[in-house]
């Protein structure tokens, strides 16, 4: 009688402690969008990421360390996604800060990143909870730096501002799920389409 020669499990590799760190980020930022800074616990933490918390109070000490690695960590992908897209352009030919083709670059960057709705509600919660002092001087060091990344095109402090006003305007429309309900009424429709563009709202409506 032949035998069926027994199979050895593959080993499960194992993640590395940058790989477990960026889990519980990744866990730590579903976890915050849902429940802010305030109501949410490591012990949510821990269960969305699926380890125990003492897990996650070793990797990072308090709720509020945990907070603030998750804040800069969304802050870190919108400067980062803005130097792309000046690095993507060749030394002969650079940004154009009067080029409005060039700003529609820097804001596809940013409307992209919006899919991503966890990551949006994420940096509302942070700027929201801006009262602590270590959230607050968190957020204005992420603004700063990202603000120093659109001062680099050359472009006035006006227009640079008007550009982070204009972000800041899409992260309220979609927390308030505007482009879900542009029924609601003509004024909210205007507004919305206005400031997300009929393109744009494709984007939007993915995040929401």
């Amino acid at each position: 009688m032949s035998t069926v020669p027994t199979r050895k499990a593959e080993p499960v590799p194992r993640m590395s402690a940058d790989e477990r760190r960026d889990q519980v980020l990744a866990a730590a930022t579903r976890a915050f969008a849902g429940g802010g800074y305030a109501g949410t616990s490591t012990d949510v933490v821990a269960r969305e990421a699926g380890v125990s918390q003492p897990y996650v109070v070793r990797m990072f000490g308090t709720k509020l360390e945990l907070f603030l690695a998750v804040f800069e960590r969304a802050a870190e992908r919108i400067r980062t996604a803005f130097q792309e897209v000046l690095d993507g352009y060749p030394p002969a030919r650079p940004f154009n800060p009067d080029s409005e083709d060039d700003w529609a670059a820097l804001g596809a960057a940013y409307t992209e990143l919006l899919a991503d709705r966890d990551f949006m509600l994420v940096l509302m919660h942070g700027f929201a909870a801006g009262g602590d002092p270590a959230i607050g001087a968190t957020g204005r060091g992420c603004m700063s730096r990202i603000y120093d990344v659109l001062l680099s095109t050359g472009c006035t402090s006006e227009r640079a501002t008007a550009f982070v006003a204009h972000g800041m305007l899409l992260n309220v429309m979609l927390a308030m799920r505007a482009p879900e309900h542009l029924s609601d009424s003509p004024a909210l429709s205007d507004l919305t389409i206005c400031a997300f563009g009929e393109e744009g709202l494709t984007a939007a409506a993915s995040a929401t």
